[in-house]
């Protein structure tokens, strides 16, 4: 088969598409393979509840079921649910939004694509323009979306080293530079794959630095704020006209829906639903369908409060305690959880790569992602990208101390055998 330009790009190894294989075998293997490497959401009880009652209701609705499943859509998605989205937005937060500034995309990787290629690679001025991602490391998932190559550009993050050997990424604004190549701004907060959590005062500054170049701001809150909150830290949603705001509802606990939501002025909105037109028609309407009660209540907001944000700090503070105790005597270092459902293993001077403690674990049977992924766009090879993995605490807990104990158990092994 004789391949496009296009579908070489797409088709070659990736870390997505590892990734995504990995946690394909993981469930084929019928609990044979601890997965410790994927971004599935954990199952809590009573979310799940929630969710098979709203189904249960769609499905008796008369113009329910019948009205996602059964029509076409308009390319932004189900009216009735960005109408109550915006009134949510409006009522909690006082912005400036309608209807008419939301779109539904078929997960936010697809918006990612979307927007990344709407506004970054050859302009139709002629000027070859980057993504800025001004946080390394960044989420592994828009490393390969680009159609053309050097889509993106990004920078080392500085590292404050915190009590207990636990350590956190900071924004070096000063050595950002933006000019008439940058294309817009993004940032994923909480980043994924490290927790970390940018302060309202990074956020601010990245925020007036893309409106001053006049250029979008993209905020990827897929775990963030203002749902599904995953967020331990104190932490203010933003929206302004030059924002960009991504959400979905993969992490309340809905990853198979494939939702995708993404706010911003009418320009951007109107450009992604031509997208969707030509792509998909019109997105999906299972998820806005099953969830229009709750975001027209209000009750989206609670839910994530309530119960979504404290499972995942009392994992969070679990699995971190558990991974350094087994590690304790060696140079190791965990970035402080402040959200997301990740823990991210700096091994300092790691004697091996990150790519051959990755093997050693799925040989083991444990899997996680190396983390020398995640640095799109960063030219200079930076060794603490190869000193890195990525570890989720979603899987049930027992999977979860018996796979810290084998990733304990490998980085001292590594360790020990350069003495």
């Amino acid at each position: 088969m004789k391949l496009s330009q296009f579908g070489a790009r797409l088709t070659g190894q990736s870390g997505t598409l590892q990734l995504m294989d990995d946690l394909g075998q993981a469930l084929a293997s019928g609990g044979d393979l601890i997965s410790l490497g994927g971004g599935n959401p954990g199952r809590i009880p009573e979310m799940e509840e929630i969710f098979r009652a709203r189904l249960h209701a769609l499905a008796q609705s008369a113009d329910g079921l019948d009205h996602v499943a059964g029509n076409y859509d308009g390319p932004a998605g189900d009216g009735r649910f960005l109408h109550a989205l915006a009134a949510l937005l409006r009522d909690r937060f006082g912005w400036s939004v309608g209807p008419e500034n939301i779109a539904i995309t078929n997960g936010s990787q697809s918006a990612f694509f979307l927007l990344f290629n709407m506004l970054g690679g050859l302009g139709t001025d002629g000027v070859k323009r980057q993504i800025l991602l001004p946080l390394a490391p960044e989420y592994i998932g828009y490393a390969d979306v680009g159609v053309t190559p050097d889509l993106f550009r990004s920078q080392r993050s500085t590292i404050e080293h915190l009590p207990g050997r636990q350590f956190k990424y900071r924004v070096d604004l000063d050595g950002l530079a933006v000019d008439d190549r940058t294309a817009a701004i993004c940032v994923s907060r909480p980043t994924n794959p490290t927790g970390n959590v940018l302060t309202d005062e990074e956020v601010a500054s990245l925020s007036a630095l893309a409106k001053d170049n006049g250029i979008p701001f993209i905020l990827d809150a897929a775990y963030g704020v203002p749902f599904p909150g995953i967020v331990f830290t104190e932490t203010t949603p933003i929206w302004d006209e030059h924002i960009v705001l991504c959400l979905s509802l993969s992490k309340l606990g809905l990853p198979g829906l494939r939702t995708g939501i993404v706010i911003a002025n009418e320009e951007v909105i109107r450009a992604l639903s031509s997208l969707n037109a030509v792509l998909c028609l019109a997105p999906g309407s299972i998820g806005p369908g099953l969830m229009l009660d709750l975001v027209e209540s209000g009750q989206i907001m609670d839910v994530s409060e309530r119960i979504i944000r404290p499972f995942y700090k009392a994992r969070s503070t679990e699995a971190a305690t558990q991974l350094l105790s087994g590690l304790d005597g060696y140079d190791v270092f965990v970035h402080k959880p402040e959200g997301a459902m990740f823990l991210w293993l700096w091994c300092r001077g790691l004697p091996i790569t990150n790519v051959e403690l990755y093997e050693r674990l799925k040989a083991r049977g444990v899997i996680v992602v190396s983390g020398n992924y995640f640095f799109p766009g960063l030219q200079d090879d930076w060794q603490h990208r190869h000193e890195c993995i990525r570890i989720t605490y979603t899987q049930p807990w027992e999977k979860v101390t018996r796979g810290l104990e084998v990733i304990a158990e490998e980085v001292r092994r590594a360790y020990d055998e350069r003495t």
